[in-house]
């Protein structure tokens, strides 16, 4: 009997290798939605996977003064497009939720409907992108009622290294998420693999301080095929060294050399965490809908998979 992706996530010996995707536009009408589902999960049909992450797509521009280089549209409710991706896939789901926008009383009825009508219990809950805005709930609050819910939902955090690049407290905070109900953690698009490197060796060694066991972190990947997408990325607070944009805008095949990028800087990681007592796995997203890039994030899925199997063979060796 095949393992389920909540299984798989708890079992350190299980890989666990995800796609990221963002639903279609709120005005898309429902066959046309059907449509694209089903063309996703047609270029997927190429690869293993054990399941798929919604995002939850917000307007972040209180978060940078900087201008927004794609214009922000408001998106379906990922749980609509989970739950269509779900039935047609016969995958699991990860459903992230911006909690910020709703006060209490609403987030504890969107958790009923999630659960009843949306049948989803694979959740990333999502806090507010900056202090500056209305914050009717916090992400604290929001874990606690999370917790009292009648069903027993299977719950992540985000990771980001880059916080824990600025702040140095990002593995506390991990450890804090873990201890209000998280059991796996994505990060965000790993561009900085010494960014990422610090964050888990930080996070490994409090957690053994601690006597705790760390919980899967699920390293995420993009493909990036020019000089807008790399704006994006950075405007989304992805950390891009110099060296790496140079290496993508020069290029006569930038995506291509993302790629290459992407695969150096996971081979980095896995090379200097290889003794680190953390469960890793793979998620790989496209940022845009340009047909390129989410053909290049199918090669790169491919090619950092057969690392990752590489690595935990290897591992179960020694």
């Amino acid at each position: 009997m095949a393992l389920s992706l909540q299984q798989k996530i708890t079992d350190p010996k299980q890989g666990v290798y995800l796609i990221g995707t963002t639903p279609p536009k709120t005005d898309t009408a429902a066959d046309k939605v059907a449509r694209i589902a089903k063309k996703l999960l047609g270029r997927l049909n190429e690869i293993e996977y054990d399941g798929l992450i919604v995002y939850d797509i917000q307007d972040e521009s209180s978060r940078v003064a900087a201008e927004r280089p794609f214009p922000f549209h408001s998106t379906l409710d990922p749980r609509e497009y989970g739950q269509l991706l779900r039935q047609l896939a016969q995958q699991d789901v990860i459903t992230y939720k911006s909690v910020a926008q709703r006060d209490a009383a609403e987030f504890k009825s969107w958790l009923s409907q999630t659960a009843e009508e949306y049948q989803l219990q694979n959740l990333v809950l999502v806090g507010s992108p900056s202090s500056s805005g209305e914050i009717k709930l916090s992400l604290p609050e929001a874990y606690q009622h999370l917790t009292e819910h009648s069903t027993l939902f299977y719950l992540g955090g985000v990771a980001i290294a880059e916080r824990h690049a600025k702040k140095g407290n990002e593995h506390l905070r991990l450890i804090e998420k873990s201890v209000q109900g998280c059991e796996f953690f994505i990060s965000q698009a790993v561009y900085n693999a010494q960014a990422t490197i610090d964050l888990l060796t930080s996070y490994a060694r409090s957690c053994k301080q601690q006597g705790l066991s760390p919980k899967r972190i699920i390293l995420t990947f993009t493909p990036c095929g020019g000089e807008q997408t790399l704006d994006f990325m950075q405007w989304l607070g992805i950390s891009v060294p110099e060296g790496s944009k140079y290496r993508i805008l020069d290029a006569d095949n930038p995506l291509n050399e993302s790629i290459k990028i992407c695969r150096d800087n996971l081979q980095q990681i896995l090379q200097h965490c290889a003794n680190l007592d953390i469960p890793l796995g793979l998620n790989v997203e496209s940022l845009t809908n340009r047909r390129e890039e989410i053909d290049a994030s199918i090669r790169l899925f491919r090619l950092l998979k057969a690392l990752m199997e590489l690595h935990l063979a290897e591992k179960q060796v020694a």
